[in-house]
């Protein structure tokens, strides 16, 4: 290991704020016929979530067209405020990518988990010779198919939104669903999902552990499916699909992406799954031209640990003496994906770590600013056009993951602690 990384542990294990270079990145078209899914596997996910649009709308009219996408949207007063807030110069225009406001679910995790147990249920009633893909899949929401779905299981491990995206939409289809809870699950995501369906189970335990106990209990059960958020492709292809709709969006607005017009994006980082989806379908549609950053707690640097180290997902944080305590709760994960880690580990430009005080600060600031409520991870985002060097021409992209089913009363308590000390 090389004096920067070994520099970077130090702060990491100090608890300070760090951001981190990855000079193992490789051009993409050197490591892309390397990678274990390509751009075809976005598409049949695409084209896949586009099948099931009428059933999406007819089980939530919410949607209108069935098609779960957020907006995006410019923001040069936040721009300007966290240039008078951090004393620097952000080159470039700003935007947000508001998954805080996805329908559904009301968090990036709307689109890999809902993704998934859509797959599943495609993939059973196929299998039954029930459905083909040139139907109209709204059937998938008539009596039959649910009483068919009744008769199986899902279940997840999450520290909160992963599990309320699953629980919804397989409650809604007529699965079983457990849903494992860390101990840093909020109390209000566990409600929601009782009040669909849901069967939570809870553990005093971090994430890791309800992830391990989820997995073990489908064991050898043929009629239960277990939706592993460390490892699944499924629930990564489901990720990726966002690059596609957001490769649109930027063509809606001009907004080039090329040699001249580089794009930065700033991802909130669990264990992985959804930042490492999405930067892995943006990096097949705009090469090298796009950076992606992922951003975690001070607390819950999993990700950033497992890449200095090269460990990957066999890195424990405890194991440096890092508690795994945040607010970010979506955040506060022990050990990162093995499936995303090795992989982001040639294509990923950086990692940022954050104190929870800012987390609070930032969400304070996006709500007064652009009066658009988010969650604390989601607030991380928002720190990372502070931190690089861009250029006039250049597009910085904050992924807003969560934030909109918020009961109002906790909101209020964290928008309080974003108070200046």
């Amino acid at each position: 290991m090389d004096n920067y990384n070994m520099d970077v542990i130090k702060e990491i294990k100090k608890l300070n704020p760090v951001l981190w270079k990855n000079k193992n990145k490789e051009s993409f078209k050197d490591i892309v016929n390397s990678l274990p899914m390509s751009y075809e596997d976005i598409v049949d996910a695409s084209n896949r979530l586009e099948r099931f649009a009428p059933l999406i709308e007819r089980l939530f009219p919410e949607t209108k067209n069935g098609i779960i996408e957020s907006p995006l949207a410019e923001t040069n007063s936040l721009k300007h405020n966290l240039e008078s807030r951090y004393t620097t110069e952000i080159k470039g225009k700003l935007y947000l990518k508001c998954d805080s406001h996805l329908k559904i679910a009301g968090s990036i995790k709307a689109r890999g988990g809902i993704y998934e147990v859509l797959k599943h249920a495609e993939d059973i009633a196929l299998e039954k010779d029930i459905l083909s893909v040139n139907d109209d899949y709204s059937i998938l929401a008539n009596k039959e198919f649910k009483e068919l779905f009744s008769n199986y299981k899902i279940a997840v491990g999450s520290t909160g939104n992963l599990g309320l995206s699953i629980g919804i939409i397989s409650s809604a289809l007529g699965f079983k669903v457990d849903v494992h809870m860390s101990s840093d699950a909020k109390e209000w995501k566990k409600e929601i999902l009782r009040s669909k369906g849901a069967n939570v189970i809870e553990y005093e335990d971090d994430y890791s552990k309800a992830v391990e106990e989820g997995r073990k209990q489908c064991e050898g059960n043929d009629y239960a499916y277990f939706i592993d958020d460390e490892n699944s492709k499924d629930l990564f292809l489901g990720y990726s699909v966002a690059a596609l709709r957001l490769k649109k969006q930027l063509e809606e607005k001009s907004i080039s992406v090329d040699e001249n017009h580089q794009l930065y994006v700033y991802l909130p980082c669990g264990v992985g799954g959804a930042p490492g989806g999405i930067a892995f379908g943006l990096k097949h549609i705009f090469d090298d031209n796009v950076h992606c950053y992922f951003v975690e707690p001070t607390h819950a640097p999993c990700m950033l640990l497992g890449l200095v180290t090269e460990k990957y997902s066999d890195l424990k944080i405890n194991n440096y003496g890092i508690d795994n305590i945040t607010e970010a709760d979506g955040l506060a994960v022990g050990s990162p994906s093995k499936l995303v880690s090795e992989m982001a580990s040639n294509f990923l430009d950086g990692i940022y770590t954050i104190e929870d005080d800012e987390l609070f600060k930032l969400l304070r600031l996006v709500k007064d600013v652009e009066n658009i409520k988010i969650e604390p991870s989601a607030a991380s985002s928002v720190l990372g056009p502070t931190l690089v060097n861009a250029n006039n021409n250049d597009t910085h992209i904050c992924w807003l993951t969560g934030g909109i089913f918020v009961p109002d009363s906790e909101y209020q308590e964290m928008y309080n602690k974003g108070l200046e000390n």
